[in-house]
């Protein structure tokens, strides 16, 4: 394996966490991937992971190495598609985390890879705060106004959450016409990731926040059982607008306190900084932002 390998080698090594699925990765041996990576630690002269019979770490020489490292091979990627001008649609691989909203995203991405097929994609799902150049992914779907000085970002749209519940619910436990009505109903209230609290409600009244004390019936991290059991009429839940348009569409979800609900939050597509907007980057940013995944009003 040449130089550029055994880096490509580490990384990838590092990025899975162990040498078998960095190997079923690159479609080489475990073994040979051991030996790339212990040969560059003795031309380097670090030791660059600890090792244990059931797993490897980065040491500290090797997390700062790693990142060089995702440098120097997204420059080579970058050279490689410059030289080569006959290959005119975008290609290769592109990481992409979003929040788990698939109900709303899953149509564009399908959408995406008819446009490109040939762009391998892999798709992290997940509500947690991702961190994009440490876990080695090119671009991340995200909502709010989060800054990073290390990223890129580029609105492509927003979107409001509403209080919904079915209309079987509503006419067996009646529908609340202010917050404070609230306290005597069922609520299916969401458990954020990253940390473990209760996602509060953002209702208003005269442009100051309510801080209700909601009783939770229910609570999940994800939001698709908070769709399904509110359609169900097992309670009220707080959804982005965007993931229940064929709900509302249809009436099988009601909206309430509509008025006390103002808020919009922006959804924004994110790339690192220190990585050039690569041909199959480009694309998927353009793609998303010229979407109408959640139009501004």
């Amino acid at each position: 394996m040449d130089s550029l390998g055994a880096l490509g080698a580490f990384v990838q090594a590092a990025d899975c966490g162990g040498f078998t699925e960095a190997g079923r990765r690159l479609g080489v041996s475990p073994s040979a991937v051991s030996k790339a990576v212990a040969r560059l630690e003795d031309r380097l002269g670090v030791r660059l992971f600890h090792r244990s019979t059931r797993s490897i770490t980065l040491t500290a020489e090797g997390l700062l190495f790693r990142e060089r490292c995702r440098r120097i091979l997204s420059e080579f990627e970058a050279a490689e598609i410059e030289l080569s001008r006959s290959r005119k649609a975008p290609q290769g691989r592109l990481r992409v985390t979003m929040p788990s909203m698939d109900m709303l995203l899953m149509p564009t991405i399908a959408a995406f890879k008819r446009r490109f097929p040939q762009i391998e994609m892999e798709l992290d799902f997940s509500d947690r705060l991702v961190d994009l150049i440490e876990e080695g992914f090119d671009a991340a779907i995200r909502t709010g106004d989060g800054s990073d000085s290390r990223l890129m970002a580029r609105r492509i749209g927003s979107y409001r959450r509403v209080i919904v519940g079915s209309p079987g619910y509503l006419r067996d436990r009646g529908t609340p016409e202010s917050p404070e009505d609230l306290a005597g109903h069922a609520c299916l209230v969401y458990r954020i990731p990253a940390t473990g609290k209760l996602q509060p409600w953002p209702l208003q009244r005269d442009g100051r926040e309510l801080p209700l004390d909601l009783a939770p019936g229910m609570v999940m991290n994800t939001l698709d059982p908070q769709v399904s059991l509110a359609e169900a009429g097992l309670g009220l839940a707080c959804v982005p607008d965007i993931t229940i348009r064929r709900q509302l569409a249809e009436g099988t979800l009601v909206s309430v306190l509509d008025d006390f609900m103002p808020t919009r939050t922006p959804l924004r597509v994110l790339w690192p900084t220190s990585r050039h907007l690569q041909p199959k980057l480009r694309v998927f940013v353009d793609f998303f932002a010229g979407s109408a995944l959640a139009p501004d009003p």
